[in-house]
């Protein structure tokens, strides 16, 4: 019964294929026919929609990037910058990994470059690492294989060629989201409104001001561009040759997607998820959506064997709920033709799914050796509050913006940009109509082969509910997770201008709303073109003047005191010297010199966790002698001071590094309520700057400006108290 069954599937799949491909034109002939036009006047009015679509879509990209590049130069002045102040502006982990751009270019060979970064140990201190694996690092190979290829050398700099690259792919980021809004909508103005509200909504949709080499501005672009194919391929009226392009589109976008990113299989699961759901109420083919999870497995294999045997790709929830969706296909199949109550048991059946495949990960994890970031899931056991900690590195995460519950300026540029609440009023519409949906195929009605917009049943179309589930699973993320909006707002651009721009949603209210006054096509699609319209002009109107004020004015971004610190340096310290201090500072020292460090501003591995939070302790209330113990336990020879952390004055008390460290060192004493630091050691960075004993034993001060303070690390100690 199954093979019959799944044999009848594939029938009625090409079957269906070939149909839409016959009878399209049969029916559009009788239309056209109705209507007094030529098939060749019909064709001419397609391509000519079809190009202009692709021009204004394509256009709109370039425009991002150019924005993007001229806001950068205003904010940094780069053309005027020297080498050295150009490399400051990248900060934390974005210098770490310009820097290995930097050493791949300076290789004598690619092979012989990519060999030293895959057995690096010239940037962490007694620690040899596989840079490519652990860091993510197939981005510069790329940029660094194109820098090299096409002759730029000549051209133009090593930094102008690769910020120019993730400004470009920016610039497809943005085509891609033009493109899934036309697909939905079918009309290339809601792709015109999609881009104007991710670029007014610049600060909650990209991280691009903040840090441009990071893995999500390289990895995103990709999935909104699997994203667009994956819509495409999800319509009922697709012919086959479209088909075939858009499987082929979301399999390539599917895995660059994967090895851009180390969480990209995370944000799959997501994805796959939906799919699930959408799959489960049979509002999707199930041989489109098995086809999927066929590329999510094969990407995980390719990905698994070019990252180096990435163990945790084994262990991805991705891999353990498409294993198990795929060897319940033959169940989901039988459950599809059954009875009332069998239907009913679709509840029953997602139950299982989720919980086998719980069950599954867990096993995997169990018999899988993998690293697969413990310290994530100690997170999240923190942030729901089903623990607590006192640990340096769990708290210091805790405390950081990215990973708070959004605040309340979120939602007001969102409502003040009038995209939250156009998105609620399409999500409401599109939600109810899906509930509508799934009701009447538990009782039994199958779901219309094609949608006339005089049905009003928005909610019968996958890939518009595949959207919806998907804004909804994402945006659960979000509210918990402020770093999450990142990934939810591009998608609220999309589904709310689709929705204003689709003349079917608007039907479906009108449905509901029982009309009679005005004929509901008409004016369906009447406001399908003035709403769009009168949200284009108003934005234009409060908006557009900002936009080009910003790129008027010219910003300043100078850190002399750190040009100083790096100037002395090069210049002083010896070339076998390591330094210590916040990790943050160790990436721009290991970019601008290029000398050896002992920790990096990286926390996907355990090690250099545990050395962060040693290294971070010179902010802490605890002697020379430990702090020294710990210093030259990494062979550090130079310990950086930064007065910045030191007399830190946070906005939220409990949350600096020295607060942090007091905590997890014991040295907080609660009160009647409050809390006091208490400890028989002063705070070291405040000590060590009296030059008294014992700090003037163990440490020897050889630079300082306003910010920084150096000391060498003596190798000869007198113990003299």
């Amino acid at each position: 019964k199954m093979s019959s069954g799944a044999a009848d599937l594939r029938q009625r799949k090409n079957q269906n294929c070939t149909e839409s491909d016959k009878m399209a034109p049969e029916e559009r002939n009788k239309e056209n026919s109705k209507l007094g036009r030529s098939p060749k006047y019909i064709l001419i009015q397609r391509f000519a929609k079809l190009f202009f679509g692709c021009v204004a879509a394509v256009t709109s990209g370039m425009m991002y990037a150019v924005y993007l590049s001229t806001y950068h130069e205003r904010k940094f002045w780069f053309s005027s910058r020297q080498e050295l102040e150009r490399e400051i502006t990248f900060q934390g982990d974005s210098a770490i990994y310009y820097s290995f751009y930097k050493e791949l270019l300076k290789a004598p060979s690619f092979e012989r470059g990519v060999y030293e970064l895959t057995h690096n140990n010239k940037t962490i201190s007694l620690k040899t690492i596989n840079a490519v694996q652990q860091m993510t690092l197939y981005p510069e190979l790329i940029a660094s294989v194109l820098y090299q290829a096409s002759g730029s050398e000549e051209v133009i700099e090593p930094v102008y060629f690769y910020i120019g690259i993730v400004f470009g792919l920016q610039g497809i980021y943005v085509t891609a989201l033009f493109v899934t809004s036309w697909v939905m909508s079918g009309t290339w103005l809601a792709g015109m409104l999609t881009v104007a509200w991710f670029i007014i909504n610049r600060t909650d949709t990209t991280r691009i001001d903040y840090s441009i080499p990071s893995r999500e501005n390289w990895a995103l672009p990709y999935f909104a561009c699997q994203v667009a194919a994956l819509t495409g391929y999800l319509k009922k009226t697709l012919n086959c040759s479209a088909e075939k392009f858009c499987y082929l589109l979301v399999s390539a976008s599917t895995y660059t997607f994967m090895m851009m990113w180390e969480y990209s299989h995370y944000l799959l699961f997501v994805q796959a998820v939906s799919l699930f759901l959408l799959d489960s109420f049979a509002l999707a083919q199930t041989e489109k959506v098995h086809e999927v999870y066929k590329i999510y497995l094969f990407s995980l294999f390719l990905g698994y064997l070019l990252q180096f045997e990435n163990s945790a790709l084994l262990v991805s929830p991705l891999l353990s709920l498409v294993a198990v969706l795929m060897l319940s296909k033959c169940l989901q199949m039988n459950m599809k033709k059954g009875t009332f109550m069998s239907r009913l048991l679709k509840i029953m059946y997602i139950y299982l799914v989720l919980t086998i495949t719980v069950t599954l990960n867990f096993l995997l994890k169990m018999f899988v050796p993998h690293k697969e970031n413990e310290h994530l899931l100690k997170f999240i056991e923190v942030k729901l509050g089903l623990n607590t900690t006192k640990n340096f590195t769990m708290n210091w995460l805790l405390c950081q913006e990215s990973l708070q519950a959004p605040s309340q300026d979120f939602f007001l540029r969102l409502t003040q940009s009038s995209l939250l609440p156009f998105y609620i009023f399409v999500f409401i519409i599109c939600l109810f109509s899906i509930t509508q949906v799934i009701f009447r195929r538990i009782c039994g009605e199958p779901l219309k082969e094609t949608v006339n917009l005089e049905d009003g049943r928005i909610g019968e179309r996958p890939e518009i509910v595949y959207h919806v589930i998907h804004t909804i699973l994402l945006g659960c993320l979000a509210m918990c997770l402020e770093g999450m909006k990142y990934l939810w707002t591009p998608y609220v651009c999309t589904l709310a201008a689709f929705g204003v721009c689709s003349p079917e949603l608007w039907m479906t209210l009108f449905k509901w709303l029982r009309l009679k006054a005005v004929h509901p096509i008409l004016l369906a699609l009447t406001l399908s073109m003035a709403v769009p319209t009168i949200i284009g002009f108003s934005l234009w109107k409060e908006f557009f003047p900002r936009i080009m004020t910003e790129l008027s004015e010219l910003q300043e971004f100078y850190d002399p005191d750190t040009v100083e610190l790096m100037t002395w340096i090069k210049r002083q310290a010896p070339v076998a010297a390591v330094f210590a201090g916040s990790p943050q500072l160790m990436g721009v020292i290991k970019l601008c010199t290029g000398w050896m460090v002992s920790s990096l501003p990286l926390y996907n591995d355990d090690d250099l966790l545990k050395r962060n939070e040693n290294i971070y302790q010179i902010y802490s209330k605890r002697s020379a002698e430990d702090i020294y113990k710990i210093l030259t336990s990494y062979k550090a020879n130079f310990l950086i001071i930064e007065d910045s952390i030191c007399n830190e004055v946070g906005p939220v008390r409990g949350c600096r590094v020295k607060d942090l460290l007091d905590i997890a060192n014991g040295h907080v004493v609660c009160e009647e309520g409050d809390s006091y630091t208490y400890s028989k050691y002063g705070r070291f960075c405040h000590e060590i700057k009296m030059n008294y004993s014992p700090y003037v034993n163990y440490f020897t001060r050889v630079y300082w400006n306003r910010s920084y303070f150096v000391y060498r690390i003596n190798t000869v100690i007198s113990f003299q108290s």
